[in-house]
């Protein structure tokens, strides 16, 4: 793999439109979906008291194709400052914890326990428009690569 692309702040960097495409493989059935669609970065103004918490809320929309069905998919998450500047705390919409993540280097790894699965991630930046997300998820109920592309627009 090439160079990474370090960032210094990842909320400034994420905030705004990205176009994502993502590819799900199964790997003990051998199926293969795809999703396409966008992710808008915009701030958690309802967040932490006056003036917003300083975090993102991650919405995503889009088709998922899995199996010849085509369906729409959304989710959304919320990236809020992290322990150290320029990181983030990933939660699920809900406030329960996903994942940290520090592309300082250009790359981050973290893993997140999901019951009896180990989702582990790897976050990497090629430049101030490009960034992937590339998760395994191996365990009992799962054995799956998912990788995502995003490309800002505008």
């Amino acid at each position: 793999m090439g160079e990474f692309w370090p960032v210094p702040d990842v909320l400034r960097y994420l905030a705004g439109s990205w176009r994502v495409t993502r590819s799900v493989r199964d790997l003990a059935s051998g199926d293969a979906g795809r999703f396409e669609g966008t992710t808008v970065f915009s701030p958690l103004d309802d967040e932490g008291g006056p003036g917003g918490s300083g975090g993102l809320r991650h919405q995503e929309h889009g088709t998922f194709v899995w199996q010849g069905v085509a369906r729409p998919a959304e989710r959304t998450l919320r990236f809020l400052p992290g322990p150290t500047r320029g990181t983030a705390d990933v939660r699920f919409a809900d406030g329960r914890p996903f994942h940290d993540l520090d592309l300082t280097s250009g790359r981050h790894v973290t893993d997140h326990p999901c019951a009896a699965d180990l989702y582990r991630g790897e976050f990497t930046v090629r430049d101030a428009d490009h960034w992937r997300s590339l998760w395994r998820v191996g365990g009992p109920a799962k054995n799956l690569v998912l990788t995502t592309d995003y490309a800002r627009e505008g």
